[in-house]
């Protein structure tokens, strides 16, 4: 059974930083993307960064520049730094993991999530 373990995440001030690392265990099947997604009180889930076998990255539009994801495919780890924190950042942030499963095809797998609160 796949787990995300995530970590970090907490109340920053405006303009701080934060660092969400989220690990994936469980199975030995290739984790072809793996990522961050976050959901804001009364809004709908919404990607933030996601990162491919192959490095290629997708960002949001309203991170672009203030975050960065970063992962180990040997680790099946992702991390994602997060610089110049807004209150609009705050939101529950959920690790994804999508993994190719013999027999199976492409799953997805979540974390639990993790708060990040931005306010002074």
């Amino acid at each position: 059974q796949v787990q995300l373990v995530e970590s970090g995440g907490g109340l920053v001030e405006p303009g701080g930083s934060l660092r969400l690392s989220c690990a994936a265990s469980g199975s030995s099947a290739t984790v072809l993307i793996m990522g961050w997604f976050r959901q804001a009180p009364g809004k709908q889930r919404e990607l933030v960064a996601i990162m491919r076998n192959s490095g290629e990255t997708n960002y949001a539009d309203t991170v672009r520049g203030r975050f960065t994801i970063s992962r180990d495919n040997a680790k099946n780890t992702v991390s994602l730094q997060m610089n110049s924190l807004k209150p609009e950042d705050t939101a529950d942030y959920y690790c994804n993991a999508q993994i190719l499963e013999p027999g199976r095809g492409v799953s997805a797998y979540w974390g639990q999530g993790t708060q990040v609160s931005v306010s002074s």
